[in-house]
């Protein structure tokens, strides 16, 4: 049997990227506190990931961020790659979405009272896929450990390997 994996194109995608591949890819990235959220489209095999670092975008007076300095934050990529399905004619109902990280990889003892930017990132993800009309279908989120992610594009598959 052909194993065509390994014949696909790989992103390494880093802290405060994000990729749309309009073909099958590998994208990988390594999670501590930061968020990766997966889209993904069966009809068109069309795949996303972004790894964001902080929860929300701070507001301006300056006018609009750039889109570099925006994509560190989970509420900019969120909205951003939903822009880029909407403008493809892809259904929010037909993207797959799936949800990692938000590890608090810093902290020896995690507080409800006082949240981690981990705990934020992850209640960001949840909270504004659920308004922007997104179903999550997997996620792995918390713990103390980091995530290496590996989205296949093609397939829509994400495996992740925990880091201890």
């Amino acid at each position: 049997m052909l194993d065509v994996e390994h014949e696909l194109p790989v992103i390494d995608l880093q802290p405060g990227e994000s990729v749309l591949a309009r073909e099958p890819t590998i994208i990988r990235t390594i999670l501590g506190s930061c968020v990766s959220i997966s889209f993904w489209n069966e009809r068109l095999h069309i795949g996303a990931l972004c790894h964001s670092i902080l929860p929300r975008m701070p507001l301006s007076n300056t006018g609009p961020p750039s889109i570099a300095i925006g994509r560190r934050y989970v509420d900019f990529c969120i909205r951003d790659l939903a822009q880029q399905f909407d403008e493809l004619g892809i259904g929010r109902h037909e993207v797959q979405v799936k949800l990692f990280g938000g590890a608090d990889v810093l902290v020896m003892t995690s507080s409800p009272s006082r949240p981690t930017v981990g705990r934020l990132n992850c209640e960001t993800a949840i909270d504004l896929l659920s308004e922007e009309g997104y179903t999550i279908t997997a996620s792995s989120l918390g713990d103390i450990y980091g995530r290496k992610i590996r989205f296949n594009t093609g397939t829509g598959e994400v495996l992740q390997l925990r880091l201890r």
